[in-house]
């Protein structure tokens, strides 16, 4: 690995550190659906966002909720002492990514066969405090 490399990889690891984020990996809901909901929560704050994700009637809503009570439990293992009201707590990004695909077949007329398509997704939220702005 080259030094300009390492220095890249290593700023980066950096930068983690002071994120606050969780990662719901190979969630067996397809990306369009879980992206309907993510756009619900993002830029908003996080009591905002979890009332939203509670009352909302869709199924992906109930998983990005507990990813969102996850992320904010990261936030406060590394911020002890500090309220989440106070610190102004907000979702700064979320983005759904396609994951693995599980193709199956379905038997069709005539002795035929359809694809059928069972995807899943990769969700991220990250958080972000309005003090440290």
């Amino acid at each position: 690995m080259g030094a300009r490399k390492r220095n890249r990889a290593e700023a980066i690891k950096e930068a983690k550190k002071t994120k606050y984020y969780a990662v719901l990996k190979n969630c067996p809901t397809s990306p369009r659906k879980m992206r309907l909901v993510a756009d619900l929560i993002r830029g908003t704050e996080v009591k905002y966002a979890l009332d939203t994700l509670k009352f909302s009637p869709k199924e992906a809503s109930k998983r990005l909720e507990k990813l969102l009570l996850s992320a904010i439990a990261n936030w406060e293992s590394k911020n002890e002492g500090v309220r989440m009201e106070e610190a102004g707590l907000y979702v700064k990004e979320v983005f759904v990514d396609s994951a693995r695909v599980l193709k199956r077949l379905r038997p069709a007329p005539q002795g035929r066969a359809h694809r059928i398509r069972k995807r899943s997704n990769h969700v991220t939220v990250v958080l972000e405090s309005k003090q440290t702005k």
